[in-house]
């Protein structure tokens, strides 16, 4: 079968030809119908030789949806010809994190050498994925896979970044989506839907500012010097009740700080890092900083259900599996519209 795969420290990825694997006891193999690129996979092909540790060559793809295609013995609870989308963050479903469906806080995956797919494991840039456990399976039932594929990251990161604020984000208050990309987009949409806040968009270019309006941003500015004063300017000088970060580098988390009101949420969703002050006298009042991770199985659930709802939608371009090292180079350059979708 054919794979995507990062093969060489510092190289583009590359479209091979593999073994079509078989499922063994309690797996579940799909034919993908549809795979995500996730700046996630251009950070790790970013790493140098010391920092990289998912393994060597690496087939690609966290967002996946297929076709239930061959049962592993001893499988139960979903069946051949079923359309399913995978759930990424997979632990070890024994401990008290992954009993609440929170496998994205399992509290042995690393102990255990449990990686998601994509991220250290076989992931969905192929033809063919084995699953290994048929509970990382959700029904697809009636949304199109390739337009929804990337709900699994890009919808459930972002709503669980902002599910955790939503007790703050009252009537009356402001809440601010620096990077108005893959996962901005859509936490301007989940932010419109879950709460009555003011939504405001940053971003340097002025195509996702576009993006942000259309799907509906309350107000854009670009994200410059400027950015800071204008949000304040917004909101009468209280600043933001909740600033989601979906770029996170020095600049983005000092702006985001200095525009928290009391109380407020700092939540650094994106893949960068930085420091951020603390302390009575270099914070608000009472403010935090969040660094959440995936999300839930039981919120991947709800993700779906706001897409039945026409609440949220992903804008996404296709590739073909063939042209999916042109789907990350365009990712990295930053010239996508929303997300991109490869169609094996």
């Amino acid at each position: 079968m054919k794979a995507l795969q990062y093969r060489t420290i510092g190289a583009a990825p590359e479209i091979v030809e593999i073994e079509t694997p078989e499922p063994g006891p309690g797996e579940v193999r799909i034919r993908v119908t549809a795979a995500g690129a996730c700046h996630s996979d251009s950070f790790i092909m970013g790493l140098n030789e010391e920092q990289y540790v998912y393994g060597l060559p690496l087939t690609l793809g966290h967002e996946g949806a297929g076709i239930v295609d061959k049962l592993g013995e001893g499988v139960t609870g979903v069946e051949v010809g079923e359309a399913v989308a995978v759930y990424g963050p997979q632990g070890c479903g024994r401990c008290v994190q992954c009993a609440q469906g929170k496998e994205n806080y399992c509290e042995r995956a690393a102990e255990l050498g449990i990686r998601p797919p994509g991220l250290g494991a076989p992931g969905a840039m192929a033809e063919y994925l084995v699953v290994p456990d048929a509970r990382f399976l959700l029904p697809l039932g009636d949304l199109d896979p390739v337009e929804h594929v990337a709900l699994t990251d890009a919808g459930l990161t972002p709503y669980h970044a902002i599910k955790m604020s939503l007790p703050k984000l009252v009537p009356g208050t402001t809440a601010v989506v620096i990077g108005a990309g893959g996962l901005g987009h859509v936490a301007i949409q989940l932010l419109r839907a879950l709460s009555p806040a003011t939504v405001v968009a940053l971003d340097v270019s002025q195509d996702k500012l576009r993006l942000a309006t259309e799907v509906g941003a309350h107000h854009v500015f670009p994200s410059d010097a400027e950015a800071v004063e204008r949000v304040k300017e917004l909101t009468g000088g209280k600043g933001a009740a909740a600033v989601f970060d979906f770029v996170a580098i020095q600049p983005t988390i000092d702006a985001g700080h200095a525009m928290l009101a009391v109380e407020g949420d700092q939540v650094i969703v994106g893949v960068g890092a930085g420091a951020v002050p603390a302390g009575l006298l270099a914070a608000p009042y009472d403010s935090t900083v969040r660094a959440p991770y995936w999300g839930s199985r039981a919120e991947l659930f709800e993700v779906f259900e706001l897409a039945r709802a026409g609440l949220v939608k992903i804008e996404t371009e296709h590739f073909s599996l063939d042209d999916a090292p042109e789907a990350y180079r365009r990712l990295h350059e930053g010239t996508l519209r929303g997300r991109a979708v490869v169609i094996p």
